[in-house]
């Protein structure tokens, strides 16, 4: 498959009557933006709030953060099977607005939800802090589920970003980019003397607002598969899940997979990228292993000479990582694994739920239970009134001046296990 990204550089975001992109200025209107919201009966409010970086800004509860993009010239669209029809996406032409972003805000739903400063010391560990966030901050009616209320919500992001990015549909882009990865036989023979590289994605899917979806299907689902790398660069993942905000992959984490781009950019120079195997992390252990002997048995069946591994979330997750990395060694593939810690706020405990002497090549976004005090922000979007039971804070964590003392746990992407962040640690 073969996919152009035209990159549509955004300086600022203008509210008002006007709709379109000029002078990589991003004009919207904000009525027409909430009432698509809006259609959604399961939904009561919508506001429509910019966060620019620099701002003494915090957002928060932060849902998801997706980047508005369209397809160019085809007849699907992006996120296909769960706002556009079912085609297969990651060829053709993408145009993307660069800069920006639709963050979801609302009522809180479990613990799991995270916090954005537009600057300050929080505002240094999450990459969102650079995008100018277009946020939804929506309420639902009352009486809706948890769960619908969590689906409509995550509707509502991608629809609005549908709707943005197809205003860059007829600009000329800043940037075009191309990448390409060729049906497997002719990909292993345009590089034969390269050794084989492939990627194993693991999505979050343990159920209970733990989701993960491909093409529009609940990832818990599905057996192992191949992807071709520009799928994922072109909608089919999307994020669903309320897993702790540091190391949660939202849809702009998918959207711009940093180890996809990485690979791609080693392509034809130090390896030959093959492909990516997406699996899945489940409660179970008899779906552990099968799944596990899957992409042992899929990085075996394609001739892989070594594979990165990423997860997402802890704990029960880092069995699938584990399983995963050891029967893919024992297939004789090198494997290098990416993760974060939990190791305690001293730094002193185990940091990973589980373990093995085979998983000799680690990289890690940093530990979650870092303590930090995070001042008070002129402006909230969205609302405080959780922060003492979210993931990552404790009983007094909301001081009487406004500021917050948090473990980065509760920052969203401050440790994301796609390397997608500002932190890591190295062994000395």
């Amino acid at each position: 498959m073969k996919l152009e990204l035209g990159k549509i550089l955004i300086q600022d975001v203008i509210v008002g009557r006007d709709e379109k992109i000029e002078n990589q200025t991003l004009y919207i209107n904000d009525e027409e933006i909430s009432n698509l919201v809006l259609a959604d009966d399961r939904l009561i409010s919508c506001q429509v709030v910019i966060a620019k970086p620099g701002d003494s800004t915090r957002i928060t509860p932060v849902k998801d953060v997706i980047e508005p993009r369209c397809k160019v010239a085809s007849a699907g669209g992006i996120f296909p099977g769960v706002i556009n029809r079912v085609d297969t996406v990651g060829s053709g032409r993408t145009h993307v607005l660069k800069g920006c972003s639709v963050m979801t805000v609302g009522k809180i739903v479990g613990f799991q939800e995270g916090i954005v400063d537009m600057t300050g010391p929080g505002a240094e560990l999450t990459p969102f802090s650079k995008l100018i966030n277009i946020c939804l901050v929506i309420s639902p009616r009352d009486g809706v589920e948890p769960h619908q209320y969590e689906e409509a919500v995550r509707l509502a992001g991608l629809k609005v970003a549908d709707y943005l990015g197809k205003l860059g549909q007829s600009v000329t882009p800043d940037e075009l980019e191309t990448y390409e990865t060729l049906p497997f036989l002719e990909q292993v023979e345009q590089y034969p003397d390269l050794p084989k590289v492939g990627y194993v994605y693991m999505l979050q899917t343990q159920g209970l607002l733990h989701d993960t979806y491909v093409y529009g299907t609940d990832a818990k689902h599905i057996i192992p598969t191949v992807l071709y790398p520009t799928e994922v660069m072109d909608g089919a993942v999307i994020s669903g899940n309320c897993v702790s905000a540091c190391d949660k992959n939202t849809t702009y984490h998918h959207q711009n997979n940093p180890i996809i781009e990485d690979l791609y950019q080693q392509h034809g120079k130090e390896i030959n990228f093959v492909g990516v195997i997406i699996t899945n992390e489940t409660v179970y252990l008899k779906d552990k292993q099968r799944s596990s002997d899957f992409v042992a048995k899929l990085a075996e069946f394609l001739g892989l000479d070594g594979v990165i591994i990423s997860q997402e979330g802890f704990g029960n997750p880092d069995t699938d990582l584990i399983m995963n990395c050891k029967k893919v060694e024992e297939k004789g593939i090198k494997t290098v694994i990416v993760t974060d810690e939990y190791a305690g706020r001293d730094g002193a405990s185990q940091s990973l739920a589980d373990a093995d002497k085979l998983a000799t090549a680690v990289v890690t976004g940093g530990n979650a239970n870092e303590l930090i005090t995070l001042p008070k922000m002129a402006k909230v979007i969205g609302q405080l009134d959780y922060v003492d039971v979210i993931a990552g804070g404790f009983d007094g964590s909301l001081n009487a001046d406004g500021s917050i003392e948090v473990e980065i746990q509760a920052i969203t992407g401050s440790t994301n296990e796609l390397g997608f962040n500002y932190m890591s640690a190295r062994g000395v």
